[in-house]
């Protein structure tokens, strides 16, 4: 096979990657708590035919050498979590974090999740919890069935209001967990990102304390996606695309041309 074929394959596969991951930020651009993410490229293994500083004579050396690449490669995909705006909902459940953390939520299986969407709802226990598929917010804070308006302060403690009690009850206490390296965790989708071995353990705390972030009841965070960044960059995949392409065809007419006139 003609090298620059192989070469404008890899990087019409490495461009059709890099539109996915444009794709998939831009169908969740109305997703709460969403963290685009963006393409990482590696160029592939170079043919060292002439080695840089090899002798050219007896009192000379080669000052270039001459090396071809294979093309590219996308090899990882990298969150970006810097924060979303604040999308005011006036519904007492609905929760922001602003600054650094994530809630923690309780999977089916026993382990931990982790998850920058504030949308909770009530379970047929009074419990908080997820929206989707129902599960419920660690620590556990349980509503009564009574109350009559719920209360989160900016340290994430919960309280409501009951018939026939002047004060405000506490319920619960919402912590946060943060990571060295968030984006080494993984999202398993439903919102929700599972810790890694090179995520760090995570470091929980009380809103507010140790640098994590504070609570905004009544308030979401929208997702990170620029929506015109996002098309800047779908269509220089695309140009990008649409000239490795261009080199196949032109390889294609020359290998045409040998075969033709020889």
């Amino acid at each position: 096979m003609n090298p620059a074929l192989w070469i404008s394959k890899t990087g019409l596969d490495a461009q059709q990657r890099d539109i996915s991951v444009i794709s998939n930020n831009l169908a969740n651009a109305s997703t709460i708590g969403f963290k685009k993410s963006r393409a990482i490229f590696e160029d592939l293994l170079y043919q060292n035919i002439n080695q840089p500083g090899g002798q050219s004579s007896q009192d000379t050396e080669l000052p270039n050498g001459l090396m071809l690449g294979a093309g590219t490669k996308v090899v990882a995909t990298q969150k970006n979590f810097s924060q979303g705006n604040v999308q005011s909902t006036d519904n007492s459940l609905d929760i922001m974090i602003n600054g650094k953390g994530f809630f923690q939520i309780l999977m089916p299986d026993g382990t931990l999740s982790y998850s920058r969407n504030g949308q909770f709802t009530l379970d047929e226990e009074g419990r908080m919890v997820t929206p989707g598929a129902g599960f419920p917010l660690e620590p556990a804070i349980v509503v009564p069935e009574d109350a009559t308006a719920i209360s989160i302060s900016q340290e994430g403690e919960v309280s409501v209001k009951q018939p026939g009690n002047a004060d405000n009850v506490v319920v619960g206490q919402i912590n946060l967990a943060d990571f060295i390296n968030p984006s080494g965790l993984e999202p398993i989708g439903q919102n929700l990102y599972r810790e890694t071995a090179v995520s760090g353990a995570p470091l929980e705390a009380v809103p507010g304390v140790d640098g994590m972030g504070t609570t905004i009841q009544g308030s979401l965070e929208t997702s990170n996606v620029n929506v015109t960044e996002e098309l800047v960059n779908l269509i220089e995949s695309q140009r990008a695309y649409e000239m490795n392409s261009k080199v196949i065809s032109s390889v294609d007419q020359m290998l045409g041309y040998i075969s033709q006139q020889l």
